[in-house]
């Protein structure tokens, strides 16, 4: 039995457009709060900052 291609163009699409909306779900639950230091937004961000800081750090030292 063949399946016709265009089911799997349309799959491709149907899960491309979940991911898109996932994502800007979760980037407007993470930006809802953005005023001020406490919002979750730019702890996340600090967070990152920190761990690239360390990272780069370390990777520096003599091996």
């Amino acid at each position: 039995m063949t399946r016709h291609p265009m089911h799997h163009r349309a799959q491709d699409g149907q899960s491309s457009m979940e991911f898109v909306i996932v994502c800007a779900a979760l980037a407007l639950a993470l930006g809802i709060g953005m005023s001020g230091d406490s919002s979750v937004l730019k702890q996340l961000l600090d967070a990152f900052k920190t761990a690239y800081q360390d990272f780069s750090y370390a990777i520096s030292l003599p091996g």
